[in-house]
């Protein structure tokens, strides 16, 4: 499906396509990353042991933030929006550090909100910065942390399949193959389908172990009947939120991850739509993932950045229109007003999100490793001890949690984020090693890091 212009003075980006286009193709952006949107609040959900209607409050949460959000990006607001077809979801690249906050006994859900709430307000004031802080993240860095997200994801995904951590019922036969069955229908559907069914892949993997889970009545649908059809997400619903500065330092560093990878997917989208991203430009996308960031944090919610599967889509499509993005930013605020609907996403069970999990987790991981594969180990051995070794750290805290029990505790939501652990060891190496690169071969990589990603997604890869 091209986009043509009606009017040849507007540009493709700018056009107003009649309602039902932009509604039809609006639900498509949604439908793309809808799974990976409510993946996130049940992650930290499950691994905080939130009960089930706090879980479903979370996902229209984020559903409502990540709707706000997509629309200053794609409409502009004073100093704020790219003005560019993005759709802006809940990064993954927080997950990990969020759990080690949230399930960590002497902090909580409230210190997850504020160190949100803080890193999306050092974000806005960071993201003018973000072309002379991009010479510290070449891709032997930013390779790496992504694959250790995708490692230290890992094993709450394997967890899930089995039935969940505390499930007495652990490791059951009929987890473990529901989770295989949905696990291997994802891998069907990109096997056999292109384009949008292959985008849309785990979302049809999860619905359909949904539906057989419920038919074996593996599914509980407690509180689905008693939720109300509408509600309002209130800001600080679990009350006001705590700044702890370990824990906001290490949310710090994710936000400045997601710059790096919005970065290149604003030079890709750019490109894509023939309206070349600037300097000026590129600041008021990445206020964007900080003022995202920050709502989310206030309205319950996580981290932003823009979705790279939906760069995809605008390649498939060949639909260039803001507005249409802006439209599924209407959509997601919509349902995130509709707490019924919540309750039944809340009510998927874990073995049916683990084999999912295991897809998306593993994704990450491969993304970073298919980031790594744009450097040169040859010439360059050192970047083999940057890589090791950052790896080697960032698995410390997953492999061996009491590792750094020995220590002042305040150091905990520091030590046992592997992400960090694993930023900062790849930082300095990279400094120690190779130096510091100049300006323009980092906006270079970052260009180059988002047309290879946009080529997976034409495949039908998942981010």
């Amino acid at each position: 499906m091209a986009s043509s212009s009606v009017n040849p003075s507007v540009h493709p980006c700018d056009e107003r396509l009649p309602a039902g286009q932009l509604l039809t193709l609006g639900i498509q952006h949604v439908l793309v990353m809808y799974a990976g949107a409510v993946a996130v609040p049940l992650i930290l959900g499950a691994a905080m042991g939130l009960p089930k209607d706090q879980v479903a409050f979370l996902i229209s949460a984020d559903l409502f933030s990540c709707g706000v959000a997509t629309l200053i990006q794609t409409l502009g607001l004073w100093i704020f929006g790219i003005r560019l077809p993005v759709i802006m979801g809940c990064t993954f690249a927080a997950v990990g550090p969020m759990v080690a906050i949230g399930t960590n006994p002497s902090l909580g859900i409230l210190d997850v909100f504020g160190s949100t709430i803080a890193a999306g307000v050092i974000g806005i004031f960071l993201a003018p910065m973000i072309g002379k802080l991009l010479r510290f993240f070449p891709p032997v860095v930013v390779g790496t942390v992504i694959a250790v997200i995708g490692l230290s994801l890992m094993g709450v995904g394997i967890n899930w399949a089995a039935g969940g951590i505390g499930n007495p019922d652990y490791g059951n036969p009929i987890y473990l193959m529901l989770s295989l069955l949905v696990l291997s229908l994802i891998l069907l559907i990109n096997k056999f389908m292109r384009g949008f069914v292959a985008n849309i892949s785990v979302l049809l993997g999860i619905v359909a172990g949904f539906v057989i889970a419920a038919m074996l009545g593996r599914v509980n649908m407690d509180g689905v009947a008693h939720a109300p059809w509408v509600g309002i997400v209130l800001p600080f619903h679990f009350g006001m939120p705590h700044f702890d500065p370990l824990s906001v330092a290490t949310m710090v560093i994710v936000m400045f991850v997601t710059f790096i990878e919005s970065t290149g997917m604003f030079l890709a989208v750019g490109d894509l739509v023939e309206r070349p991203v600037d300097q000026k430009a590129l600041v008021r996308g990445l206020r964007v993932d900080g003022l995202g960031t920050l709502i989310g944090g206030v309205f319950n919610s996580f981290p932003h950045t823009s979705f790279s599967q939906n760069v995809g889509l605008i390649g498939v499509t060949g639909v260039k229109s803001r507005f249409v993005c802006a439209t599924g930013g209407v959509i997601l605020v919509v349902l995130g007003l509709f707490p019924k609907m919540a309750q039944v996403v809340a009510s998927v069970p874990p073995f049916v999100l683990g084999g999912a999990g295991i897809v998306m987790f593993g994704m990450v991981a491969a993304n970073g490793i298919k980031t790594l594969s744009r450097v040169d180990f040859t010439k360059n051995h050192h970047n083999l001890f940057i890589v090791a070794v950052s790896v080697g750290m960032g698995m410390v805290p997953v492999v061996a949690p009491k590792f750094f029990s020995q220590l002042p505790h305040a150091l905990e939501p520091i030590l046992h984020s592997g992400i960090l652990l694993a930023s900062v060891s790849a930082v300095v190496l990279n400094i120690v090693f190779n130096g510091v690169r100049k300006e323009k071969d980092a906006r270079r990589d970052a260009r180059e890091a988002a047309h290879e990603f946009e080529g997976a997604a034409h495949a039908g890869d998942a981010h």
